[in-house]
């Protein structure tokens, strides 16, 4: 177990097509490793940086811009940590079924 702070979510949205989560990731905080069950599309509140780690241990800086969306697809496995000095805040729409 990690000894980071652990990012903090509240659900604002669910329902059998769409969940709406909204994440808070204070300085130092990470989500754990994880795996995406379902396309996704984040929208970034907050700017900052993640550091994603992969499942390989390899790290990459991932710049945010608020209101710069982007999409993934399901099955993508990584933690997120906040290594920066403010906290980071975005939404996250998972697409739970097609159409």
């Amino acid at each position: 177990m990690s000894a980071r702070p652990q990012a903090v979510s509240e659900t604002h949205v669910q329902n059998q097509r769409t969940r709406v989560t909204e994440w808070r990731l204070t300085p130092g905080a990470e989500t754990g490793s994880h795996v995406h069950g379902y396309d996704y599309v984040i929208v970034p509140i907050t700017s900052g940086a993640f550091t994603i780690v992969d499942p390989d241990g390899s790290e990459r800086q991932f710049p945010l811009e608020p209101g710069r969306s982007y999409f993934r697809k399901a099955g993508v496995s990584h933690n997120v940590i906040n290594n920066g000095t403010t906290d980071i805040v975005f939404v996250e729409v998972e697409l739970l079924q097609e159409g």
